[in-house]
């Protein structure tokens, strides 16, 4: 190939989870034939699965992930849109225990708010998957290798992400890309899944429809029940522990977006939780100082989200409001941040500050709906993205 000119960045990307989790603690176990659920082994198989570019490049590649995953994974073919990848030179790659690797760059002209279809084939005795739960967008599974077809035959539908981490672009030289590093609300929890609905994809609408802009990628790095300080069983690392791999990981990335800490905050209420793993206010502060620094020794910038209110929750209890308002006090008030996007006041009941507004609470009475995730993206001032 030609010699490219350009800056590669993450357009899409989402954050890793073991597939299931197993074991006293660990959750519920999904029968692999429940609707739309991820399956917990995958040989054999197709995987097929649709990703929407936030900004538009002359090349891509595509980043796979065994992050989770016990035993080494083997691919045995990847295409994307009719592309087939190749890694090194090969058609099939080896993934490790652990290790995350990129294909080699494809000429491809990839427009911004695109879809890109994956389709990897997984040779063999089946094995788990590392994967992302929550993908909001229909995936497939079918037998054999039909990476190249235009129809999977005997496919199944599941809504997750397989082994796929990331999607870059080799972009204008001024383009950047922002991680939105965040829990169930980032991730998307309660939107309506095949919309595009979460607030980091609305934002990347916003920031796509400015010219006056330069391209600026944002990529969800949101995991529901994700927390800054400790692991949640079955549903993925701390914040602090996951990154450097989905935010410092990430090409191109000049922002970094926390939006995260209520679930330090919820789980610290649960009845029988021991003592280590319970938060306070200052822990939470902690957390973000120490996020802030790892951060800034890279260069980024870190703009800190205040926490939207939980009192329409059926696990709220006043004391966690007293935790949120002293955490939301630090965000507004310090100055630890880079700036700082006010989520709370966007979002909150006039006459209920401890409430999400009525029309903006999602029908699991819990999380923000398609419209209240407009309304935490249209709270981000575009010009913090502009340079």
């Amino acid at each position: 190939m030609n010699e490219r000119q350009g800056n590669w960045i993450a357009t899409w990307g989402t954050a890793q989870q073991l597939a299931v989790a197993a074991g006293p603690g660990g959750g519920p176990v999904m029968p692999d034939d429940a609707p739309l659920t991820a399956p917990s082994k995958v040989g054999a198989q197709t995987v097929r699965m649709t990703a929407r570019t936030t900004a538009g490049g002359t090349a891509v590649r595509v980043a796979l992930s065994n992050s989770f995953g016990h035993p080494p994974v083997r691919i045995g073919a990847a295409v994307v849109d009719g592309h087939r990848l190749t890694f090194g030179g090969r058609g099939s790659v080896e993934l490790p225990t652990g290790a995350q690797i990129s294909s080699d760059p494809v000429d491809h002209a990839v427009p911004a708010q695109a879809d890109l279809t994956v389709s990897l084939y997984i040779p063999g005795d089946a094995v788990t998957p590392t994967t992302h739960e929550t993908g909001l967008r229909t995936a497939w599974l079918a037998p054999g290798d039909q990476t190249t077809a235009a129809t999977l035959r005997n496919a199944t539908a599941f809504q997750s992400y397989l082994w796929l981490s990331g999607i870059d672009v080799l972009a204008d030289p001024a383009a950047a890309t922002i991680v939105a590093l965040g829990d169930s609300i980032t991730d998307g929890t309660g939107t309506t899944p095949d919309a595009d609905a979460t607030w980091p994809s609305v934002l990347g609408r916003r920031l796509a429809a400015r010219p006056d802009l330069p391209p600026r990628a944002v990529v969800n790095m949101g995991i529901a029940g994700n927390r800054v300080l400790r692991e949640t069983d079955g549903l993925g690392a701390s914040a602090l522990a996951r990154f450097d791999r989905d935010v410092l990981g990430r090409p191109g990335v000049r922002w970094v977006v926390v939006s995260e800490g209520l679930n330090d905050i919820l789980f610290s209420s649960m009845p029988g939780l021991p003592p280590d793993e319970r938060a306070t206010a200052g822990d939470i502060i902690a957390g973000y100082r120490m996020l802030i620094g790892r951060a800034h020794v890279h260069h980024l910038r870190v703009v800190g989200c205040t926490l939207v209110p939980i009192g329409h929750t059926e696990v709220f209890q006043p004391e966690m409001e007293r935790t949120r308002q002293q955490v939301n006090r630090w965000i507004r008030e310090a100055g630890g941040f880079d700036a700082v996007v006010d989520l709370d006041a966007a979002t909150r009941e006039p006459s209920a500050p401890e409430r999400l507004r009525a029309e903006w609470i999602s029908d699991d009475d819990a999380h923000p709906n398609d419209a209240g995730n407009r309304a935490i993206a249209e709270a981000f001032d575009l010009q913090l993205f502009r340079s």
